[in-house]
Parts: C-alpha cells; sequence; structure tokens
C-alpha cells in the first residue's frame, strides 16, 4: 500500500498502479478510482484554463471572420472533434447557413443551409436548445432531408453535438462539434461548448457593434467630405471609440470642435456628462425622440437611440443657428453616444450575469475552490479578500442595486439573485458595520435584508445558510424593511444560529453599559440583574441592593440614556435578560 501511495503522489498512470497492485482487488479497485478522480480534477481545471483564454482570444479579436475562426478551431480543440462548424442565423431568409468549418472537407457541407427545424442542426435552432446524437444518419429524432444528408454523407459525419448562441434571448446561430464515428457526447462535453457558444455569442454581437460603430464613422467622413471639421470631428469621435472612451468624452469633443456647450442625459433625464458653461436652467431633453436635431427652448435636442429604443439625448447651447453640416456633426455624435451607452450597458449585464453564476457555484458548493477564486481575480480584480459578509435580501429587490450607497457599492464583490433573494457578497471585517450601511437601502427598496459574517471563502455556504434562517425570522417577527445581524435580533437571532459568539453578542446588546460602569466605576450592570429580579420594581430592587428608590431611578434613567428610550419593551427586556445572564456566566 505505501508503494502504492508513492506512486499516486508521484502522478503515476492507472496502469502502473493496476500494475503493482497486482492480485489485490481492493486496493487495485481504490488507487484506480483516486487516480480517475485526480484525472477528471485535472481534465476540467483545464477547461476552465482553456475558457478563460479562449476569453482573452476573443475580447482581443476585432475582425469578424477571425473570431468565428478562433470560435471553430477551439470548440474542436477543447471537444476532441474531427470537424467544428459554426451557422449564423439569416433573419430575412428564416434560416442558417454554414460561416465557418475547421476540418471540413467537402465544399458541399461548407456551403450548407439549414432550414429552422430540419436536421440537428435546423431543431436546435428553431428550439434553442443544445441536442446531440451519437449517430446521425440513423437517428429519427431529426427530420432529414436529402440536401441535408447528402452533404453530411459527404463529409462523413456520423457524431454530431450542437447548442445554441444566444445573447439577451436573442438567437445568433448554433455552434457544432462532430466525429467521423460513432461516440457518445458526455454531459461535461455538452456543458463546455455550451459555455463556449455563450462566450461566442456575446462576442459576435459586440463585434458586429463594434462594426455598425466603424460604419457610422464612415458615414460621418463621407457626408462631410471637403469640410475641415468635419474630418476633425471623424478623427475625435473614432479615437474616442477605439480607446474605449466613455459619453464625457463624447460630449467634450463635441463641445470643443462647435464651440457649444453640452449636456448628456440618459432615457429619464439624469445628467451622464456636462462639457462647456451650461446655463442654470433645466435643458429640454424630452423634445426629440429621433434622430435630427431639433430646435426647443433656445436649445437644441438629438435622441440618442440604438436598436429602436432610445438611450439619453444630447443638448447643445450657446449658438443660435447651426449649420447643417454641424446639424449632421450632431446628429453622428449622437449615434455614436449611443452606441458607447449601449457597449456599455451591455457590459455590466454581462458582468452581472457573469457574477450572478459565480455566486450560485459558490453558494452551492460547486466547483474546485482555487477555480471559483481565479473566476473571482477575473471578474473583481483587487476584491479577493480573506473574509466576506453575506447579505440577503428577501422582498422585491428589483430596486437594490439602484439604491446601493457608496460605502456599499465600494465594498461589493458580487451580487446575484439566489434562492428568490438577493444576494450580496461584502468585503467587510464585521457584520454590524454592513447593516448599518445597508439599512436606508432596505427602508428605501422596502426589503428585508439579513446580515451575516464575516466568513471565509470556503465558509459562505453556511453564512449564506443563516443569512437565509436570519431573514425568515426577521419576515415572521414582522422585522420588514430594515437590515439586521443575528445579534440584533437578540434571543431570537441566536435561535437555529449553527454556532453563537457569546462575548460578541453580551458586548452587542450590552456593551454600552458595561463600558459606562468599567470608566467610572459605577454598577448600572448589578443594579439591572436587581431590578429584573425584582420584577421590574425599582422599590423591591432597592430594597434588595440597600439603596434609595431615586437611587436606582437614577440609574435606571442612566440606562436608558445608553440604550434607548425603549430598552423595557418586553422583547428588548427579554433580550436584555438573556445577556445579563450570559455575562454573569462569562464572568463566573
Amino acid at each position: 500500500m505505501k508503494e502504492l501511495l508513492r506512486l499516486l503522489a508521484e502522478d503515476a498512470s492507472g496502469s502502473e498502479l493496476a500494475r503493482v497492485a497486482g492480485d489485490d482487488a481492493v486496493a487495485r479497485d481504490l488507487v484506480l478510482r483516486i487516480r480517475a478522480g485526480i484525472d477528471a480534477s485535472k481534465k476540467r481545471e483545464a477547461e476552465l484554463t482553456a475558457l478563460v483564454e479562449v476569453a482573452g482570444e476573443l475580447a482581443s479579436a476585432s475582425d469578424p471572420g477571425g473570431v468565428l475562426d478562433t470560435i471553430v478551431h477551439r470548440a474542436r480543440t477543447l471537444v476532441g472533434a474531427d470537424v467544428s462548424y459554426l451557422t449564423l442565423y439569416d433573419g430575412a431568409r428564416g434560416d442558417t447557413y454554414m460561416r465557418a468549418t475547421d476540418g471540413s472537407l467537402s465544399v458541399a457541407f461548407q456551403q450548407l443551409r439549414l432550414p429552422l427545424g430540419a436536421g440537428l442542426g435546423g431543431l436546435v435552432a428553431s428550439t434553442r436548445r443544445p441536442y446531440w446524437t451519437t449517430d446521425y444518419p440513423s437517428d429519427q429524432r431529426f427530420r432529414h432531408t436529402r440536401t441535408i444528408d447528402e452533404a453530411v454523407g459527404e463529409e462523413g459525419l456520423v457524431a454530431i453535438c450542437g447548442t445554441p448562441l444566444i445573447v439577451d434571448e436573442a438567437f445568433v446561430g448554433v455552434l457544432f462539434v462532430s466525429n467521423r464515428t460513432a461516440r457518445p457526447f458526455s454531459r461535461a462535453e455538452v456543458l463546455l461548448l455550451g459555455s463556449l457558444a455563450a462566450l461566442a455569442a456575446v462576442t459576435i454581437v459586440q463585434v458586429r457593434a463594434a462594426a455598425e460603430t466603424a460604419v457610422a464613422l464612415d458615414q460621418l467622413s463621407e457626408a462631410h467630405a471637403g469640410v475641415e471639421h468635419a474630418a476633425a470631428a471623424h478623427d475625435r469621435f473614432a479615437d474616442i471609440v477605439l480607446s474605449g472612451g466613455d459619453v464625457d468624452a463624447v460630449a467634450a469633443a463635441l463641445a470643443e470642435l462647435l464651440g457649444v456647450w453640452v449636456v448628456l442625459v440618459d432615457a429619464v433625464g439624469n445628467e451622464l456628462a456636462v462639457a462647456g458653461s451650461v446655463p442654470g436652467t433645466a435643458v429640454p431633453w424630452r423634445e426629440s425622440s429621433s434622430g435630427r436635431l431639433t430646435r426647443a427652448d433656445g436649445c437644441w435636442v438629438v435622441a440618442a437611440t440604438a436598436k429602436g429604443e432610445r438611450l439619453g439625448a444630447l443638448v447643445i447651447g450657446g449658438v443660435d443657428d447651426v449649420s447643417d453640416a454641424d446639424q449632421r456633426i450632431v446628429e453622428r455624435a449622437a449615434v455614436v453616444t449611443a452606441l458607447v451607452l449601449l457597449f456599455r450597458r451591455q457590459a455590466a449585464e454581462q458582468s452581472q450575469r457573469a457574477q450572478a453564476d459565480l455566486l450560485t457555484d459558490v453558494l452551492s458548493g460547486v466547483g474546485d475552490s482555487r477555480a471559483l477564486t481565479e473566476r473571482l481575480r477575473l471578474l473583481a480584480p483587487g476584491r479577493v479578500h480573506d473574509r466576506f459578509v453575506v447579505a440577503v435580501c428577501r422582498g422585491d429587490h428589483s430596486a437594490v442595486r439602484a439604491r446601493l450607497s457608496a460605502p456599499v457599492e465600494d465594498k461589493l464583490v458580487l451580487s446575484g439573485p439566489y434562492g428568490g433573494d438577493l444576494v450580496l457578497l461584502l468585503t467587510r471585517t464585521e457584520a454590524v458595520a454592513a447593516a448599518r450601511d445597508l439599512t436606508e437601502v432596505a427602508k428605501r427598496a422596502g426589503v428585508t435584508i439579513a446580515v451575516v459574517g464575516p466568513a471565509p471563502w470556503d465558509g459562505l455556504v453556511d453564512a449564506h445558510r443563516q443569512a437565509t434562517r436570519l431573514a425568515t425570522t426577521m419576515v415572521r417577527l414582522g422585522r420588514r424593511n430594515e437590515s439586521a445581524t443575528p445579534d440584533d435580533l437578540g434571543v431570537a437571532g441566536l435561535v437555529g444560529a449553527p454556532e453563537v459568539d457569546v462575548q460578541a453578542h453580551v458586548q452587542h446588546v450590552l456593551g454600552a453599559v458595561i463600558e459606562y460602569d468599567a470608566q467610572r466605576g459605577t454598577d448600572l450592570v448589578g443594579t439591572l440583574h436587581a431590578y429584573f429580579a425584582a420584577g421590574q420594581s425599582p422599590t423591591r430592587a432597592a430594597a434588595e441592593l440597600h439603596i434609595h428608590p431615586n437611587t436606582v431611578q437614577q440609574r435606571l434613567d442612566r440606562v436608558g440614556a445608553l440604550l434607548g428610550a425603549e430598552w423595557q419593551s418586553p422583547e428588548r427586556s427579554l433580550n436584555l435578560q438573556v445577556a445579563l445572564r450570559l455575562h454573569q456566566a462569562i464572568r463566573g
């Protein structure tokens, strides 16, 4: 057995392990299972690494053809297939057509078009679900056509797996891998192909959008050919887009080129960027719903629209008249602004989806801890810490993200829906500070927020469970529209907790009184013991302490100043009595 363990540590092959185990069937079976587990873990790690590399390659690609070639090549390599190919959706004809292949030999196959519902690819396109088969020619689940079967037969394909490319519920195309011999496709391979398809779909849409931006800028240059400042506008806007500039850079460039002031507002009128000396009066941002410059209240306004959606408006002023050439510059600036706003929103949505996926994997305990940590470094660079606070938001949490305060945003690492709640992961050293920062959010958004932690990365599953229990308890107790930690609920917060820091709980409930006694040499804690033991009667407590009742009342007034006016309410007094007993037990 020692020899087998040594070979395992040295990463020996399965055949070598089986040889050394010899006739010991139990040992041979055990080491081979361990070897298989190690191999599976290595394979998953290699797949995740490959996906990160693919994401980097796709992010740096600017040529649409190059992006598609990268996608199909990577798909073939990752799955270990003979052929990989990608079809794109043709909205005008209502079918998909072959756009890129890797490993294909047949010209007919490379020119194939797939009607929706026909063949495996047509079924994927019509249902937007992945399908796979070990033997396509004989698989009667799919509607076979002569054209498709002949092309597949000429290519010699047998086993095929296809998965849809979808972005924001919009169908983009289908990604396939296939073999020229029968082979099964494992669930892990289908999921891996789906992950690659998700990356590919987003990249294809972004590259198309970048191409649209380039077309818009080219049109700007052509429309103002021969006009000196039109060339300057083209160069400025192109530099802004290609260098990743934001909308404030577009507004500043427009103000400088035309000698005007510029205000950019979003779809509901919130200012996004200001350039130049803007007067104090409100700008007429609602006056235009099209991409044409319109005169309004002494200003000029044009809508920034993309995909038929009004994303904002550009308002300019400081001039009485705008020439046709300048008008076209402003309108093109609105187009560029809309595209930049669209890119920003898509990037934010993609980031939120990635965060939600990672949070789901972390809280469900899925995946290798090191791989999850690496994904966190990619999504939230600089926010990987040893301990985190978990906040569970119960209720209609649609408005929570929009109402997060700066202290919370600065500490926010991940957020996303999980188990019907909105979960926030924060870099905090204590839950009390996080709960305090989230109090106003809970009130304004109308949600109940349970805060637990801090907990280590590998303890977040338990912390989330505790926070979920706490949120349920808060709702049952009527503690809605507020944030709280387990200690804030007193006895109710201790029930069901997997472990309790007694000292921290006592400090949370009685800390102000204990510190007052320590600083001034008083005995307010002893007075509280006597007061509750006497059935909350100051007179009987005074007799027990051998002091005047007025002295007891003065001490109780001091306690009220330290703990708040409602300290004698039934719930607060119960929590205080429990904390007093725990404090007595700690002191011995």
